[in-house]
Protein backbone atom coordinates (compact mmCIF):
# COMPACT_ATOMS: atom_id res chain seq x y z
CA UNK A 1 0.00 0.00 0.00
CA UNK A 2 1.65 3.18 -1.16
CA UNK A 3 -0.02 6.30 0.10
CA UNK A 4 1.12 9.83 -0.57
CA UNK A 5 2.29 11.68 2.56
CA UNK A 6 -0.78 13.92 2.34
CA UNK A 7 -3.25 11.05 2.55
CA UNK A 8 -4.98 11.01 5.95
CA UNK A 9 -6.16 7.65 7.26
CA UNK A 10 -9.42 7.80 9.20
CA UNK A 11 -11.59 5.25 10.94
CA UNK A 12 -15.17 6.46 10.63
CA UNK A 13 -18.66 5.20 11.29
CA UNK A 14 -20.53 4.37 8.10
CA UNK A 15 -22.79 7.14 6.84
CA UNK A 16 -24.79 7.70 3.64
CA UNK A 17 -22.05 9.62 1.78
CA UNK A 18 -19.79 6.54 2.00
CA UNK A 19 -22.18 4.32 0.03
CA UNK A 20 -20.21 4.65 -3.24
CA UNK A 21 -16.76 3.95 -1.73
CA UNK A 22 -18.18 1.03 0.28
CA UNK A 23 -19.84 -0.40 -2.84
CA UNK A 24 -16.47 -0.26 -4.64
CA UNK A 25 -14.80 -1.97 -1.67
CA UNK A 26 -17.47 -4.71 -1.64
CA UNK A 27 -17.03 -5.24 -5.40
CA UNK A 28 -13.26 -5.61 -4.90
CA UNK A 29 -13.83 -8.13 -2.08
CA UNK A 30 -16.20 -10.17 -4.23
CA UNK A 31 -13.83 -10.12 -7.23
CA UNK A 32 -10.78 -11.05 -5.14
CA UNK A 33 -12.46 -14.13 -3.70
CA UNK A 34 -12.27 -12.84 -0.12
CA UNK A 35 -16.01 -13.43 0.09
CA UNK A 36 -15.22 -17.13 0.48
CA UNK A 37 -13.53 -16.39 3.83
CA UNK A 38 -15.61 -13.46 5.02
CA UNK A 39 -19.32 -13.66 4.31
CA UNK A 40 -21.45 -11.89 6.91
CA UNK A 41 -23.70 -10.52 4.15
CA UNK A 42 -23.61 -10.20 0.37
CA UNK A 43 -21.03 -7.80 -1.08
CA UNK A 44 -23.46 -5.87 -3.23
CA UNK A 45 -24.54 -2.27 -3.77
CA UNK A 46 -27.74 -3.08 -1.84
CA UNK A 47 -25.70 -4.34 1.13
CA UNK A 48 -23.57 -1.18 1.03
CA UNK A 49 -26.71 0.96 0.97
CA UNK A 50 -28.18 -1.00 3.89
CA UNK A 51 -25.06 -0.55 6.02
CA UNK A 52 -24.46 3.11 5.20
CA UNK A 53 -28.08 3.95 6.04
CA UNK A 54 -28.31 1.73 9.13
CA UNK A 55 -29.97 3.27 12.16
CA UNK A 56 -29.83 0.24 14.45
CA UNK A 57 -27.46 -0.53 17.31
CA UNK A 58 -25.05 -2.64 15.24
CA UNK A 59 -21.84 -0.75 14.49
CA UNK A 60 -20.20 -0.47 11.07
CA UNK A 61 -17.01 1.42 10.28
CA UNK A 62 -14.45 1.87 7.53
CA UNK A 63 -10.81 2.78 7.36
CA UNK A 64 -10.61 5.32 4.58
CA UNK A 65 -7.86 7.39 2.95
CA UNK A 66 -8.26 9.77 0.04
CA UNK A 67 -11.87 8.67 -0.46
CA UNK A 68 -10.92 5.00 -0.82
CA UNK A 69 -12.10 2.35 1.65
CA UNK A 70 -9.11 0.28 2.76
CA UNK A 71 -10.84 -1.70 5.50
CA UNK A 72 -14.29 -2.49 6.81
CA UNK A 73 -15.35 -3.54 10.29
CA UNK A 74 -18.52 -4.37 12.13
CA UNK A 75 -20.01 -5.37 15.43
CA UNK A 76 -23.30 -7.17 14.83
CA UNK A 77 -25.87 -8.88 16.99
CA UNK A 78 -27.16 -6.03 19.11
CA UNK A 79 -30.03 -5.44 16.68
CA UNK A 80 -31.07 -9.09 17.23
CA UNK A 81 -30.89 -8.70 21.02
CA UNK A 82 -27.52 -10.32 21.75
CA UNK A 83 -25.41 -8.87 24.59
CA UNK A 84 -22.22 -10.15 22.95
CA UNK A 85 -21.62 -8.75 19.47
CA UNK A 86 -19.88 -10.60 16.66
CA UNK A 87 -16.90 -8.83 15.15
CA UNK A 88 -15.95 -9.00 11.50
CA UNK A 89 -13.29 -7.21 9.48
CA UNK A 90 -12.09 -7.18 5.90
CA UNK A 91 -8.99 -5.39 4.64
CA UNK A 92 -8.32 -4.54 1.00
CA UNK A 93 -5.67 -6.92 -0.41
CA UNK A 94 -3.14 -4.14 -1.09
CA UNK A 95 -3.46 -2.89 2.51
CA UNK A 96 -3.01 -6.25 4.24
CA UNK A 97 0.08 -6.59 6.39
CA UNK A 98 0.15 -2.85 7.15
CA UNK A 99 -1.33 -3.04 10.65
CA UNK A 100 -4.69 -1.80 9.44
CA UNK A 101 -6.56 -4.93 10.59
CA UNK A 102 -5.24 -4.49 14.12
CA UNK A 103 -6.18 -0.80 14.04
CA UNK A 104 -9.76 -1.50 12.92
CA UNK A 105 -10.10 -4.24 15.55
CA UNK A 106 -8.82 -1.96 18.32
CA UNK A 107 -11.40 0.63 17.25
CA UNK A 108 -14.16 -2.00 17.38
CA UNK A 109 -12.98 -3.31 20.76
CA UNK A 110 -13.16 0.22 22.14
CA UNK A 111 -16.61 0.74 20.67
CA UNK A 112 -17.89 -2.55 22.12
CA UNK A 113 -16.44 -1.72 25.54
CA UNK A 114 -17.94 1.78 25.36
CA UNK A 115 -21.35 0.22 24.69
CA UNK A 116 -21.01 -2.14 27.65
CA UNK A 117 -20.36 -5.44 25.86
CA UNK A 118 -18.70 -7.93 28.24
CA UNK A 119 -16.88 -9.72 25.42
CA UNK A 120 -16.72 -10.05 21.65
CA UNK A 121 -17.20 -13.10 19.47
CA UNK A 122 -15.76 -13.84 16.03
CA UNK A 123 -15.48 -16.71 13.59
CA UNK A 124 -12.55 -17.52 11.31
CA UNK A 125 -11.64 -20.38 9.03
CA UNK A 126 -8.70 -22.39 10.44
CA UNK A 127 -6.78 -22.14 7.14
CA UNK A 128 -6.83 -18.32 7.36
CA UNK A 129 -3.56 -18.53 9.27
CA UNK A 130 -2.79 -14.79 9.29
CA UNK A 131 -6.20 -13.90 10.71
CA UNK A 132 -6.12 -16.71 13.29
CA UNK A 133 -2.72 -15.47 14.48
CA UNK A 134 -3.82 -11.82 14.54
CA UNK A 135 -6.91 -12.59 16.59
CA UNK A 136 -4.95 -14.80 19.00
CA UNK A 137 -2.35 -12.03 19.45
CA UNK A 138 -5.19 -9.66 20.34
CA UNK A 139 -6.46 -11.89 23.14
CA UNK A 140 -9.04 -14.10 21.44
CA UNK A 141 -9.35 -17.62 22.77
CA UNK A 142 -10.79 -20.28 20.48
CA UNK A 143 -13.25 -23.02 21.38
CA UNK A 144 -12.23 -26.56 20.54
CA UNK A 145 -15.27 -27.31 18.39
CA UNK A 146 -15.84 -25.74 14.99
CA UNK A 147 -19.05 -23.98 13.95
CA UNK A 148 -19.83 -24.46 10.25
CA UNK A 149 -16.15 -25.25 9.65
CA UNK A 150 -14.95 -22.13 11.47
CA UNK A 151 -13.12 -21.53 14.72
CA UNK A 152 -15.15 -19.50 17.22
CA UNK A 153 -13.14 -17.07 19.31
CA UNK A 154 -14.02 -14.86 22.25
CA UNK A 155 -12.25 -11.88 23.78
CA UNK A 156 -13.12 -10.66 27.26
CA UNK A 157 -13.31 -6.87 27.32
CA UNK A 158 -13.43 -6.01 30.99
CA UNK A 159 -14.96 -2.81 32.33
CA UNK A 160 -15.00 0.45 30.41
CA UNK A 161 -12.21 2.77 31.59
CA UNK A 162 -13.41 5.91 33.33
Amino acid sequence: MNLAPTDQLEIVRLRPDLEGPLTEFFEDLAESGEGARFHPHPFTADAARERTHSSGRDAYCVAIADGRVLGYGMLRGWDEGYAVPSLGIAIRADAQGSGLGRLVMNYLHTEARRRGAPRIRLKVYPDNVRAVALYRSMGYEYRQELENGQLVGFKELGPQPR
